[in-house]
C-alpha cells in the first residue's frame, strides 16, 4: 500500500507525525519513506510493507497528511503505476523534462575512441538543436580481447567538449560502482560543465548489487536496459532495485531480445511493448534501434532499417531513442556496422521529430 502525502505536508508537521505514529503501531507493518522531488514541489509517499491486505483504505485515506491511498498492483512498488493514471512520472534534470510526455534523441558514439570524433559529434548536435547524447567510455564486450573502452582517460576532454557545445546530459555506461567515482571526479576537474544519464546495460541487468550502489546515489539519473534474455516482469523488477535504494529517476530502455528468431537482425525488436510499460510504470520509456537491428540495412524504399525499428517505438510512445552514430564508422572501435553517417543525422532527426508529432495525432483521436 501506498500513501501519497499532501505536497504542503512535511516531516515536521503535526499532521505527519500523527500518521507516522499510527502506523508504527500497526502489527507487522514496515513503512518506507520516498521523497519525489519535482521542479516545482516536492511530494512525499509512504511504502507500507507487510501484510497490508487487511489494512482499510477509508481509514488511511482519513488521515489530513494523506492525499489519496494506492494499493500495490505489481511488485515494483515505487516505479509501478498501480492502476492509478495521476500518478507523476518522471523527473528533471539539467533544465530538461524526462517524462513519459517528454521526447528526446540521444545520438552518439557507442564508444568514445578519439577526441577528434567525439568534437565532430558534439559539433554537429548542436547544428541540429541537440541537447543530448550518448558517449561510451566503458564498454563490457562478449569477448575479452575486444576493446573495453578508454575509460576515465576519455572523460575530461568527452565534458569539456560537451560543455564547448552546449551538451546538457551525456548517456553514459558503467559496469562497476568506482565509475561513479571517476564520473563524479571528471566533472568536479572539468567544472560540471554538463550532466550525465548513467547508463546500466543489459549485461548487468540483474547485477543487483550494481544496481543497488548506483540506486544509493541521487546525483544522475539512470537510463536501465532491459535484460536481453529474461522476461519484462524480471526487468521491471531489477529495476526497481534502483528506486528501493532510493533514486527513482529511471528511464527503462527497450533494446531488443536475444533470439535466433531475430535473424538477421541482431536482436528480435521489442518495441510493441512500449506502452505497456508506459501502462505499468511510471518510468519514461527509451528505445534503442541500433543494438536492436544491429546494422546499416535499407528497405525497398531507402529507409535504414534502424529508422523504421526507431519510429516502430516513437509512434508507439517513446519519449526517447538512443541511437549510435560515427563520423566513419569503418574506424569505430565498438559495433561500426550499426553506426549512421553523420549524413543521416539530420534525415533521423527529422524523421523522429515527425514520428513523435504523428504519435500525438494518435492520442488525439483515441482521446476525443
Amino acid at each position: 500500500m501506498i500513501l501519497i502525502l499532501n505536497p504542503a505536508i512535511t516531516p515536521s508537521d503535526a499532521a505527519y507525525q500523527t500518521l507516522v505514529h499510527y502506523l508504527e503501531g500497526l502489527p507487522g507493518i514496515r513503512v518506507q519513506s520516498h521523497v519525489i522531488q519535482g521542479e516545482e514541489r516536492r511530494l512525499t509517499e509512504l511504502y507500507l510493507l507487510g501484510a497490508t491486505s487487511t489494512l482499510d483504505t477509508s481509514v488511511m485515506a482519513g488521515f489530513e497528511a494523506v492525499d489519496r491511498v494506492i494499493r500495490v498492483s505489481e511488485e515494483y512498488r515505487i516505479l509501478g503505476r498501480h492502476a492509478d493514471l495521476s500518478r507523476r512520472s518522471g523527473f528533471e534534470y539539467q533544465g530538461l523534462q524526462f517524462n513519459q510526455s517528454s521526447f528526446h534523441v540521444f545520438a552518439g558514439l557507442c564508444a568514445v575512441d578519439h577526441r577528434e570524433h567525439v568534437e565532430h559529434m558534439m559539433r554537429a548536435l548542436k547544428a541540429a538543436g541537440q541537447q543530448c547524447t550518448r558517449m561510451g567510455a566503458y564498454k563490457p564486450r562478449t569477448n575479452p580481447y575486444a576493446f573495453q573502452g578508454h575509460g576515465a582517460e576519455c572523460l575530461p576532454y568527452v565534458f569539456e567538449l560537451a560543455g564547448k557545445y552546449d551538451i546538457k546530459v551525456v548517456a553514459m555506461e558503467i559496469t562497476h560502482e568506482d565509475h561513479i567515482t571517476e564520473i563524479e571526479s571528471a566533472l568536479e576537474q572539468t567544472g560540471n560543465p554538463t550532466g550525465v544519464m548513467l547508463q546500466i546495460g543489459t549485461r548487468n541487468t540483474q547485477n543487483f548489487e550494481l544496481l543497488k550502489s548506483v540506486g544509493r546515489q541521487s546525483r544522475f539519473p539512470i537510463l536501465f536496459k532491459r535484460g536481453f534474455g529474461v522476461s519484462l516482469n524480471e526487468s521491471l523488477n531489477a529495476a526497481e532495485y534502483l528506486a528501493s535504494e532510493g533514486n527513482s529517476n529511471v528511464i527503462f530502455c527497450l533494446r531488443g531480445m536475444k533470439t535466433e528468431g531475430a535473424a538477421p537482425h541482431r536482436n528480435l525488436v521489442d518495441f510493441a511493448q512500449v506502452p505497456l510499460v508506459k501502462r505499468l510504470t511510471r518510468m519514461p520509456i527509451c528505445v534503442d534501434p541500433s543494438h536492436s537491428v544491429g546494422d546499416r540495412g535499407r528497405s525497398p524504399e531507402g529507409v535504414l532499417e534502424i529508422a523504421h525499428a526507431a519510429a516502430q517505438g516513437v509512434v508507439a510512445g517513446a519519449n526517447m531513442v538512443l541511437v549510435d552514430f560515427h563520423p566513419n564508422p569503418a574506424e569505430a572501435l565498438v559495433d561500426g556496422p550499426q553506426a549512421l553517417l553523420m549524413s543521416e543525422l539530420e534525415p533521423f532527426l527529422e524523421d523522429m521529430a515527425r514520428c513523435h508529432d504523428f504519435f500525438e495525432e494518435r492520442v488525439s483521436i483515441w482521446t476525443r
